[in-house]
């Protein structure tokens, strides 16, 4: 363990847990896709790295959840498969938005971010619903770790390290 693991979420593989081909780990963090989950893994080409985990922000079935909850939030996952250091080289992103009618855009004042992060926001409304019965009309949790913890148990069941970027290359 390095003196700035704590610090930048860097993890080791469990020794004795053999260490998978590329493909393999790359069709394991992939295979974390589920239509239930509020975040994805997709290639990361267009952002010039191996993959990315995002938040489902522009999909038709998550942009009403997100939108009501106000997440202000886009928050990226960038990844790296190393072969010759048997790691991912990760790095979080986000950036401010904002909601016009139903839709996310970059806020014009947008703040960035780019490091390692943990952050949760959550909340709940109470209204009544269209019976007009009072209760809970929806509830909503946004954590880092719904994203990151997943990806790294994935990554060190595949005998790779997860290594944390908060400054430098990725």
């Amino acid at each position: 363990m390095g003196l700035f693991d704590f610090i930048t979420g860097s993890k080791s593989p469990a020794a004795g847990i053999a260490r998978q081909p590329p493909a393999t780990l790359r069709a394991a963090l992939l295979g974390l896709n589920r239509d239930s989950a509020p975040w994805q893994v997709r290639d990361g080409a267009p952002e010039g790295v191996d993959l990315v985990a995002e938040w489902k922000i522009v999909e038709a079935r998550w942009v009403e959840i997100f939108a009501k909850a106000s997440l202000t939030k886009v928050f990226k996952i960038l990844m790296k498969l190393d072969a010759a250091k048997g790691e991912v080289r990760a790095v979080d992103q986000d950036w401010t938005v904002e909601w016009r009618a139903g839709v996310p855009t970059l806020a014009l004042s947008a703040e960035a971010f780019r490091g390692q992060k943990v952050e949760m926001s959550f909340g709940t409304a109470i209204g009544f619903r269209e019976d007009f019965s009072p209760g809970v009309i929806y509830e909503y949790r946004f954590a880092t770790g719904e994203i990151k913890t997943p990806l790294q148990d994935a990554v060190l069941a595949n005998g790779w390290r997860w290594q944390g970027v908060a400054f430098g290359k990725l």
